[in-house]
């Protein structure tokens, strides 16, 4: 049984276009992500999966690896299970789904994704963190309710659970756009038919749990900047020529 992160890199970001390649800090967005996961302890192999071979060039330029895919995937899960069978993997190894606008995820939530799914028989896993109460309303940041157990009961765009007395004391959870799959299941949720949740809600974790398929998650600190539009990348840009600045002190 392997494990390998597969980062899904596409150019044409409605957003922001070419976001993988922005280069203002000297490395590419794409670099950023696949430095930031590689020291995963659990990880055997990181690999980048693109429709464009501008990100190809990219990836090989800094001694990273990366596959080729359709530009016909309707989504990031289809991208990813084309993207296993060109890598041969097998039915129980194990992918973990990084998304390539998240430069600044540690590779611990690598480790704890991969041991969340193996200490049980979810079909996915998935991790969440706290999201400050004047943040919940934000239809961007997607919410989960969790049972006690650590089950994903709903994502959604909307601010849940609802605090029907106005108490102010919920304490949200931000879902993290990380997932961990056997390729078996990822091979099987890629072909299951789009659902009226997941439709509704933009949100392809929806597909799984209105088919019945157990998701997982836990709670980590990583807050989950991800890299959305130009004001998200500025920021980062900053971010990391102050860390830069602090390295070299």
């Amino acid at each position: 049984m392997s494990v390998t992160i597969i980062i899904p890199a596409r150019y044409a970001s409605t957003r922001l276009p070419g976001k993988p390649l922005l280069d203002q800090t000297g490395k590419a967005l794409i670099q950023h992500v696949v430095e930031a996961v590689s020291p995963a302890e659990r990880a055997d192999k990181t690999v980048v999966a693109t429709d464009d071979d501008r990100i190809m060039q990219a990836v090989a330029a800094f001694g990273g690896k990366a596959v080729m895919t359709s530009r016909s995937c309707r989504t990031g899960t289809d991208r990813l299970a084309e993207a296993a069978d060109v890598l041969g993997l097998a039915d129980d190894d194990i992918v973990v789904n990084v998304q390539g606008d998240e430069p600044d995820i540690p590779a611990a939530c690598i480790d704890t994704l991969v041991d969340l799914l193996e200490s049980g028989d979810a079909a996915m896993a998935t991790l969440a963190t706290p999201l400050p109460l004047d943040q919940a309303d934000d239809p961007n940041k997607v919410k989960v309710v969790l049972a006690e157990n650590g089950t994903a009961l709903y994502f959604s765009r909307a601010k849940i659970p609802f605090d029907r007395d106005g108490r102010q004391q919920v304490q949200y959870l931000l879902h993290l756009g990380i997932y961990a799959y056997r390729v078996a299941f990822l091979r099987r949720f890629a072909a299951m038919p789009a659902t009226p949740a997941e439709r509704t809600e933009r949100l392809e974790q929806l597909r799984a749990l209105e088919n019945g398929c157990r998701i997982v998650a836990t709670v980590v600190n990583y807050n989950g900047i991800g890299i959305d539009t130009p004001e998200d990348y500025a920021a980062f840009v900053a971010r990391a020529s102050a860390h830069a600045e602090t390295q070299s002190d």
